[in-house]
């Protein structure tokens, strides 16, 4: 009981100067639909066993096409009974002993299909009509995904959770036709007279069971992508690697619904139409693209721009004094604020804001008679206690800090030390 191969490979007018009765797709398929039943594609003119011409209804000595990228499949009783992903023409015989049942071809579906027809072949010869449907193998497009809210995933590159929401739409392939059949396609779609399962219609609820699936796969996509070393870590490829995107939520959605082992669908391309970050990961990707941007020996050259400038801002509003700075590298102004940082002890400058300049025990310098010789001092020091003003270096030390030339860890440091904190 089974299909007999009339010819193989190109259709071209063989069928057209041959038969005058046989089956084939139904016409005006559209390109989103799975699978659809077969229709009578000529007249019969009273030559052929199928006098009737039943749509998707084949009987002993009906002849049948199967075109490129289609597999032909017999139902009956809810059982695969026949299945072709041979292109070519058939003719079916239910008394031939010799008769095939399966046709697979060549190429990576073959073992695919012949490992479910065996799990699932009909074991007994048929007693009513069987009923004759195509499935699709072509690549499905237009299969749209979608977030009302943000998602959010762990991202690899920034070291922390990122969130966005997503639209956008992927392409479906049925690579286990019989599996498709068994274990996803709804009854309804597989009897006499049914109409086409396309995953475009509003009232397929199976449609609708794959568009919640993958939305709710989409976390787990985005951190493979983003987390795999071999796609640069790098979300910001995702909208033009349609091909490494799409391997990232196939293995996601295989992962949480076993789309290939138990419904033989899998997922070939996407298309990410847009993704809205939200305002944690705006920010977050600012400062990377900064950050990226000051890198390398482009940042070395910006940061040497940006202490020129300061130093030249400083020497211009803060007088004599401040013109020291000017044509410095910063190696030279961490040498000098480092040389403000006086050592304590009991010789050691002490600020005193009530007026008098010294230790709180010296007597100050105006009341001393004149014919009196002040305190020895060592030289350094006194010069350095002559040249030092707390309020004048800390306007300095604040304008080098405004201007960029110094951290405020650095300023922090040196206000303490001046002021004796």
């Amino acid at each position: 009981m089974g299909f007999l191969q009339a010819f193989s490979g190109a259709l071209g007018g063989t069928l057209a100067d041959q038969w005058k009765d046989f089956y084939g797709p139904m016409p005006g398929v559209p390109a989103t639909a799975a699978v659809f039943p077969g229709a009578p594609m000529g007249v019969n003119n009273g030559r052929g066993a199928n006098s009737k011409g039943n749509d998707n209804i084949i009987t002993n000595g009906s002849k049948v096409i199967v075109p490129e990228g289609t597999a032909l499949v017999t139902i009956q009783d809810g059982a695969v009974t026949n299945l072709i992903t041979q292109v070519g023409g058939y003719e079916f015989k239910s008394d031939d002993p010799n008769a095939k049942s399966i046709f697979t071809g060549d190429g990576p579906m073959e073992a695919l299909v012949k490992s479910s027809w065996e799990k699932f072949k009909f074991g007994g010869a048929p007693a009513t009509n069987q009923l004759l449907f195509y499935v699709n193998l072509k690549e499905i497009p237009n299969n749209r995904f979608g977030t009302q809210s943000e998602i959010y995933w762990d991202d690899a590159f920034f070291g922390t959770q990122v969130g966005a929401v997503t639209r956008g739409t992927y392409t479906l392939r049925v690579i286990d036709p019989i599996l498709f059949i068994k274990n996803f396609v709804p009854v309804r779609y597989l009897i006499s007279d049914a109409e086409a399962f396309d995953f475009q219609d509003m009232d397929n609820d199976a449609a609708e069971q794959l568009f919640n699936e993958v939305v709710g796969s989409l976390s787990a996509a985005f951190s493979k992508y983003t987390n795999d070393p071999s796609m640069g870590n790098r979300m910001s490829k995702i909208q033009g690697d349609q091909i490494g995107f799409a391997q990232s939520l196939s293995a996601a959605v295989e992962e949480g619904y076993q789309w290939k082992t138990s419904r033989g669908l899998e997922i070939i391309k996407t298309a990410i139409l847009s993704i809205e970050y939200d305002e944690d990961t705006k920010a977050l990707m600012s400062d990377v693209k900064k950050a990226d941007a000051l890198s390398g020996s482009r940042g070395n050259a910006f940061f040497q721009q940006a202490a020129a400038r300061g130093m030249q801002s400083a020497g211009e509003n803060g007088g004599g004094a401040n013109m020291a700075f000017m044509g410095m590298g910063m190696n030279a102004a961490g040498s000098m604020m480092n040389g403000m940082q006086q050592p304590q002890g009991p010789n050691s400058y002490q600020p005193n804001f009530g007026g008098q300049a010294g230790a709180p025990n010296q007597q100050a310098p105006s009341q001393q008679p004149v014919n009196q010789q002040p305190q020895a001092q060592p030289q350094s020091q006194g010069a350095g206690q002559a040249a030092v003003d707390p309020t004048a270096k800390l306007i300095e030390m604040k304008k080098l800090l405004d201007a960029g030339v110094i951290t405020q860890e650095e300023f922090n440091k040196i206000k303490f030390d001046l002021l004796g904190l």
